[in-house]
């Protein structure tokens, strides 16, 4: 704290007393580092209120951090769940698939096969035929 708005000294252990707020006031205890608060009775109440209401203001946000929290935890079930439906939908797909490959063989990859030598065959001949 070095020097108070209301004229106040550099430091705790030089300072003169200052106010820091109405009602409170700061002094040091001399030789030691300690600080001693008077507070006006008058004021007291109104502190007090105050700290209600903001304890009041933090009691309703961490409520609702509760119950954001709350929806977060529901949505991520959800969302696990969807994720589990789906890698059980996917294995039973890739079962299925297998299946159905050794039941029909590998000629699929025949056909594949014979079907890009046409096209490249029919490349070939249509780029022989465009440079003449």
């Amino acid at each position: 704290m070095a020097a108070d708005s209301h004229g106040g000294g550099s430091s705790f252990g030089h300072a003169a007393p200052y106010r820091s707020r109405e009602g409170l006031t700061t002094r040091s205890v001399a030789g030691s580092n300690e600080i001693q608060l008077r507070i006006d009775p008058m004021d007291f109440d109104d502190e007090i209120s105050g700290l209600r209401g903001q304890v009041r203001k933090l009691r309703n946000v961490a409520e609702e951090i509760g119950t954001e929290v709350k929806q977060q935890k529901d949505f991520l079930e959800q969302l696990q769940l969807t994720m589990i439906k789906a890698q059980a939908g996917v294995k039973n797909n890739l079962r299925r698939l297998n299946k159905s490959i050794i039941q029909n063989g590998s000629s699929h990859i025949v056909h594949v096969i014979v079907f890009a030598l046409v096209c490249f065959f029919i490349v070939y001949l249509w780029s022989k035929m465009s440079r003449k």
